[in-house]
């Protein structure tokens, strides 16, 4: 296996922990002593406990289906569909890695909106996706 394919496989199992509620393996991922930023609201949460502790108390139903994974060495970018209690959300995670682990992950979130009238005669829509 090589290191892109085995980092791939990595990101895929951290996603699908996500999934499932499997806060060890989903955080399995982060260096000891990572940083998560959160540049939207502002936040930084540095280590590893402290961003298994962040995410562990969410107090929604979350989904998480990942709609694609590019990268190489050690920069990655996952593009996500992440619903809460129902509610979907864009997201966009770009992971930095050290040594196998993440050691700085920044993470964006977007809603969904409709499409402008204006552009329907230039935009075609993105196979398997709807809002």
């Amino acid at each position: 296996m090589t290191r892109d394919s085995d980092t791939r496989t990595r990101i895929e199992e951290h996603w699908t922990a996500s999934e499932h509620g499997d806060i060890d393996t989903e955080h399995a991922i982060y260096a000891d002593g990572a940083i998560l930023d959160y540049p939207q609201s502002g936040e930084r949460f540095r280590g590893r406990s402290t961003i298994q502790e962040q995410r562990g108390g969410h107090p929604a139903e979350r989904h998480f289906t990942i709609v694609r994974i590019v990268g190489g060495g050690d920069l990655w970018t996952s593009e996500c569909l992440i619903s809460y209690d129902g509610a979907s959300t864009h997201s966009v995670s770009i992971m930095e890695f050290t040594d196998g682990l993440v050691t700085h992950e920044t993470q964006y979130f977007a809603d969904p909106f409709p499409a402008a009238p204006s552009r329907a005669p230039l935009a075609e829509p993105i196979p398997g996706r709807q809002l």
